[in-house]
């Protein structure tokens, strides 16, 4: 072997061999800081670098991340839907109103009133663009992206709320979904928000957004705000207010300047700034602008619930709406009803202070009987039917049966009247056959046995504190309550037709007891005073009948209801109601109702009292009101009825006591702007007063008090034919009719002991 064979080349001293093909003194291709991939030339990454993706893997999962959110937003956009509207987004009270338009009541625990879009001001709805969204309208986006990014990123991190979203975003989530500050809260919105846009016009959206946005002051929509706030309905609301409203959706509790004066200058500036969006859009011109003052609201009120008379109000209402056939109970109770009453709110606050000032500020809490008192009232505009006042307790908190509306007490001699119309009406004779008038004579001694034509009817009954008052005429018998005269006049007309004229006037056929025996001239009906009123307006109105009207207007998302019309008919003819008309005025100027001269007006009334005095009656009318009034008792325990015996610190209570005196006050007030009017009468021949006998007269024409069946009041209210300290009668039973019917005396005072009674006991009216 040659030397040359034997050579060995030196090793490289790095140790790496040479690659094939390579030239000596080059590095390997595959080393270095510039080695080269072999198949592309791409220099190949080494050490950290290696930790770091490159810009085409980074490219590759953008656009991954990219398809697969894309296909997610896809994915959801096809699965959610729109849902249902949420309970709290659609629930709204009924608003009960004045015939103003003030409010009495609200039901329900939302107060929410919804409004059409074209209810709102041009300028109010161009507030709240410029406020939360000036864009809406031009912009069809549905989300704005960014500002959504944003508020979930900032929720995220836990900065708090971010706004920004669109009026069609804060609709959806609204009415939609709920409040909650969620990522995924905020992605079904955007989804939401974008399909809704597509299915509903910009306008719907908008109606949509004004009536769920919260303003603050438990007032849901934008009506709702106008009233909670200015205390008008938002067809009211002027540039500077709406500016305000829109103010309050960006933070409500932060800009009302009366709950906290402290946000005053907070408030200012939101103002200005919603103002000044409005001129920087061409909605509102600079010149008006400057001139706009801001509009502090009112005093926030508490919630109108359902004390005082508001209950009582309220729950005739619902009542009216169901007997009428407009709105039953379930429909009713679905919320969002705007019912606007006949009740007039000078008229009803008069009522309630007529009935603070004369019985409720007469009791006593010394006094037990003072706990028994309960008061009813009701007015009504003879020539419309309107109810224009209605009283029903103290506080329908805390006596939740209406005094007005019940028909449980027995009506008394106030509904005499209805017998004398009826006599008219029907040309009824006496058992003599002598036709019956004012001025026809009649035996008015106590306990007279009413005799029918088969002869004696076992029925007599007693008269108030058993006075005998011989020969008297009915003008006479009127005036005085004498029961004995009205029970066999009643029995001489015939007690169907006396019914059938009580009916026609306006007492429903379904009231309790109203039966067709002689002692329906006394009173034992069960009709409500409300019921009482409506027929009592009949013949203030000459005979004219028409159903009392409580409601006038009832809308819903500002759509009016159809109510029924109000239809009059000639119920009885004007002679008969006239003819009655004329010896109810005789009462007031000289009966047991004088103390309802006190209204200062021509006026006709009569009074009455149930049996054991359990309720005391006053009603009557002017030519242009007709009002009713009864004191109850009634035990707060337990509910049962009981007399007014010793009430007001007095023996007893009637009706021309307390109720007239609440009549007159009442009546005088609500009249009072309005000029007095006389009665215009069409008396029936032989009704006139010049040509009646007066058997009680004394021979120089005055008037014997001693033989009065009602005692006469006193002006503290106190009975003078039962002083103070004396014993109150209890009697006056009712022996019924022949028809063995049980029938109802006045029980004003003396005993009803005729063989054979079949009825129980009753009472007057005095």
């Amino acid at each position: 072997m040659s030397d040359e064979s034997q050579h060995w080349a030196p090793r490289d001293p790095s140790g790496a061999a040479a690659a094939p093909g390579s030239h000596p003194g080059e590095p390997p291709a595959n080393s270095g800081k510039n080695r080269k991939d072999r198949k592309n030339g791409r220099e190949r990454r080494t050490g950290w670098r290696r930790a770091i993706p490159t810009w085409r893997m980074t490219l590759g999962t953008v656009l991954g991340l990219a398809l697969l959110l894309g296909a997610g937003v896809l994915a959801a956009y096809r699965l959610i839907d729109i849902p249902a509207a949420n309970a709290a987004a659609t629930a709204q009270s009924n608003v009960y109103l004045y015939r103003d338009g003030s409010v009495i009541a609200r039901d329900g625990d939302v107060n929410r009133e919804k409004v059409k879009l074209s209810q709102v001001p041009p300028t109010v709805r161009q507030a709240v663009l410029a406020a939360e969204d000036r864009d809406f309208y031009s912009d069809d986006r549905a989300v704005d992206v960014k500002a959504m990014v944003r508020a979930g990123w900032n929720t995220v991190t836990g900065k708090g709320k971010q706004g920004g979203s669109t009026i069609t975003q804060q609709y959806v989530k609204n009415y939609y979904l709920g409040q909650e500050r969620t990522v995924l809260r905020k992605a079904k919105e955007a989804i939401i928000a974008v399909k809704l846009n597509r299915e509903e016009t910009k306008d719907q959206i908008f109606e949509g957004y004004l009536n769920t946005s919260y303003f603050g002051r438990n007032a849901y929509g934008i009506q709702a705000a106008a009233q909670a706030y200015y205390g008008k309905n938002v067809e009211e609301l002027t540039t500077a207010e709406g500016a305000y409203l829109a103010s309050l959706l960006n933070a409500p509790s932060a800009y009302d300047v009366v709950a906290n004066p402290g946000n005053r200058p907070a408030a200012q500036r939101r103002w200005d700034y919603v103002l000044d969006g409005m001129v920087k859009e061409d909605w509102l011109d600079a010149a008006e602008r400057a001139t706009t003052d801001f509009p502090t609201p009112g005093k926030a009120r508490p919630p109108t619930g359902l004390s005082g008379q508001r209950g009582y109000i309220v729950q005739a209402v619902e009542d009216y709406l169901d007997r009428r056939g407009i709105l039953d109970e379930k429909t009713l109770a679905t919320g969002g009803y705007r019912i606007t009453t006949t009740l007039d709110k000078p008229k009803q606050d008069a009522f309630v202070k007529a009935v603070d000032a004369n019985v409720m500020s007469r009791t006593s809490t010394e006094r037990k009987a003072d706990r028994n008192v309960r008061v009813g009232g009701a007015s009504i505009v003879p020539a419309t039917g309107e109810v224009v006042a209605l009283y029903g307790g103290i506080d329908y908190t805390k006596q939740y049966v209406s005094n007005a509306t019940r028909r449980d007490y027995q009506v008394g001699s106030v509904f005499k009247p209805f017998v004398l119309t009826s006599a008219v009406v029907n040309d009824s004779t006496t058992q003599d056959g002598e036709r019956i008038t004012p001025n026809t004579v009649y035996d008015g001694d106590n306990k007279r046995m009413v005799v029918g034509v088969q002869g004696p009817t076992d029925y007599a009954p007693a008269n108030e504190d058993d006075v005998d008052h011989g020969d008297i005429t009915v003008r006479t018998a009127t005036d005085k309550s004498v029961n004995s005269v009205y029970a066999q006049m009643a029995q001489d007309v015939g007690p169907g037709k006396v019914r059938d004229t009580a009916v026609a006037l306006g007492i429903p056929t379904d009231t309790p007891d109203l039966t067709a025996s002689p002692s329906i001239a006394l009173g034992p009906a069960n009709a409500s005073v409300l019921d009482m009123a409506e027929a009592y307006a009949t013949l203030a109105d000459h005979g004219r009948h028409g159903r009392h009207v409580l409601v006038g207007k009832v809308t819903k998302d500002g759509a009016e209801i159809q109510l029924p019309e109000r239809t009059t008919d000639q119920a009885v003819s004007r002679e008969a109601a006239d003819t009655t008309t004329a010896v109810l005025r005789s009462v007031v100027e000289g009966g047991t109702g004088a103390a309802a001269q006190a209204v200062g007006r021509p006026a006709a009334g009569k009074t009455g009292t149930a049996e054991e005095d359990r309720a005391a009656w006053f009603a009557g009318y002017t030519p242009d009101l007709a009002t009713v009034v009864a004191v109850m008792g009634q035990n707060p325990d337990t509910g049962a009825q009981t007399p007014l015996y010793g009430a007001f610190g007095l023996p007893r209570v009637n009706g021309g006591g307390a109720p007239a005196e609440t009549w007159a006050a009442y009546t005088e007030a609500a009249l009072r702007s309005s000029p007095a009017q006389e009665f215009e009468l069409e008396t029936a021949p032989g009704s006139d007063e010049e040509d009646e006998p007066r058997p009680d007269e004394s021979p120089d024409g005055s008037t014997d008090p001693s033989s009065s069946s009602e005692p006469a009041t006193t002006p503290s209210g106190a009975t003078e034919s039962n002083p103070a300290g004396s014993s109150p009668t209890t009697s006056g039973t009712d022996t019924g009719g022949t028809d063995g019917t049980g029938g109802t005396g006045d029980a004003d005072g003396g005993t009803n002991d005729t063989a054979g009674a079949t009825g129980g006991t009753g009472g007057d009216g005095g």
